[in-house]
């Protein structure tokens, strides 16, 4: 395999502590246990203790955890095919996909510049169908949230947090987790993620029956998991199947790595804004910071996790071009999913996610940049 240049600057790369994630994982091959239970037991608890999550269940992936989310609520409230969530555009797809996995219909609020949902346009497309509302805090953001809990709250609608960026985004006031006061929120440990696994979610809730529907419909609608009838004196084979579920538990190779990822996830997050406030010193010093450079600034309420570091321009296209003739490589973070033909018919206000669909890039943005890397990728930038 060709080795890459050590030049090169990737917008996104995990750090995996390596010596202590296989020690992790060897207890599971010691005991011969690699599947659900275990570990995914463990790290449950620890990222409950962690961030006063009262029910958390592991997944293997934070796209089932959505599908979960939205499912377990349309069950439980007996929504009806057709009735609206409304979302945002700018996400990546597989938060709109919950909603069509469940025959719901997504309607597309606008976002503002914090590329979070925008409170008045939301409110402008709430209707009589309107079930719940899905929030994402893009980059680890969490701008509007508080306002979009009080219209959730004061018309009965249901909250759903796609927390995807959001491992470890606190309040500066309480410093608790964004994302308690949910109806039910959604983690992510993808690779490049704040707390790697190597694809795991996180589906979060207060509320024990939810919990329950989750772990049931996670493991086919069995009423037993293997996990719990070995962990028994003795082996109880016999179980029922009161619910069509879908395999969509994590494993404990998966939560073996998360364990390691989250003993150092403050301490990682606290080096992601380090990062990105050297990137806003430089960039807003430029003298194309109020004409051609825009910062995408998050809330100065919270404690970000920092899952990202985003900027508009108006000749983005040329932009990444010239960054990667120099090896450096930034992403998009996300094209508006109302462009995609499966979303071009549902309802939308989307004239903002539209414009910074068309302008906003990701900076490289991970544990192994230094400050060094920071002024270059600026200066390549600026130039």
């Amino acid at each position: 395999m060709t080795q890459p240049k050590n030049n090169v600057l990737q917008v996104l790369k995990p750090k995996f502590r390596v010596e202590e994630v296989l020690k992790e994982i060897k207890e599971c091959l010691d005991i011969g246990w690699s599947g659900m239970g275990f570990k995914t037991t463990e790290f449950e608890k620890e990222w409950s203790l962690k961030y006063q999550f009262k029910y958390s269940h592991f997944l293997n992936s934070a796209t089932t955890g959505l599908h979960l989310a939205v499912k377990i609520m349309k069950d439980k409230y007996r929504w009806k095919d057709g009735d609206e969530i409304i979302t945002s555009s700018l996400t990546f797809v597989s938060t709109n996909h919950a909603i069509l996995y469940e025959q719901l219909s997504p309607v597309f609020a606008d976002i503002d510049s914090s590329l979070c949902l925008d409170p008045e346009s939301v409110e402008k497309m709430i209707t009589p169908k309107t079930r719940a509302i899905m929030y994402i805090g893009i980059g680890g953001n969490a701008k509007n949230y508080k306002k979009i809990r009080e219209i959730c709250s004061d018309r009965n609608i249901t909250l759903i947090l796609d927390a995807a960026h959001m491992a470890g985004t606190s309040w500066v006031s309480g410093n608790h987790h964004v994302g308690l006061d949910a109806d039910i929120t959604v983690f992510s440990y993808q690779a490049v993620k704040n707390c790697p696994g190597n694809d795991a979610g996180m589906i979060c809730s207060n509320d024990p029956e939810l919990d329950a529907a989750a772990r049931n419909l996670s493991w086919l609608g069995i009423n037993k998991t293997t996990y719990d009838r070995y962990s028994k004196s003795s082996y109880s084979w016999e179980y029922d199947v009161p619910n069509l579920g879908f395999k969509y538990h994590g494993n404990s190779i998966s939560a073996a790595m998360c364990l390691v990822s989250l003993r150092y996830l403050e301490e990682d997050n606290a080096y992601r804004r380090k990062l990105a406030s050297w990137y806003f010193d430089r960039l807003s010093q430029s003298d194309h910071s109020n004409s051609e450079i825009e910062i995408i600034e998050h809330d100065d309420s919270i404690i970000s996790s920092r899952h990202l570091f985003q900027i508009s321009v108006n000749n983005r296209d040329e932009v990444l071009q010239k960054l990667a003739s120099q090896d450096v490589y930034c992403g998009v973070h996300y094209i508006a999913n109302h462009t995609y033909d499966i979303y071009k018919d549902f309802k939308a206000d989307t004239k903002r996610a539209t414009y910074y669909s068309q302008r906003i890039l990701s900076l490289p943005l991970h544990l192994g940049l230094t400050e060094a890397d920071v002024d270059r990728v600026s200066d390549i930038l600026i130039s």
